[in-house]
């Protein structure tokens, strides 16, 4: 079976049958086929995991709720350097 290509990127992005075809305007068969062709596990079966396997660099904006502030950039230098650490296995 031939896979369209627009298929493919969208399944392998972590979007559902459901939202890929409402994207490209085809029915929700069509791109089941093609997860299946592929051998892929149905779209809900996929979940957050699949999601993290694959990342696609899109990042949600992300306002502090009311009244917190940001960390600021020596306090985020600091927090980096620590998590650096405990990541080398060096005791803090």
């Amino acid at each position: 079976m031939k896979v369209r290509a627009d298929i493919v990127a969208l399944i392998r992005e972590g979007h559902t049958n459901a939202s890929i075809a409402h994207r490209l305007h085809c029915d929700a068969s069509t791109v089941a086929s093609a997860r299946r062709a592929l051998r892929l596990p149905p779209a809900d079966q996929l979940g957050r995991l699949y999601a993290e396997a694959a990342p696609t660099g899109r990042v949600r904006e992300h306002k502090p709720p009311a009244g917190l502030m940001p960390l600021s950039p020596a306090r985020q230098a600091a927090n980096r350097e620590q998590l650096l650490a405990a990541l080398r296995g060096e005791a803090a």
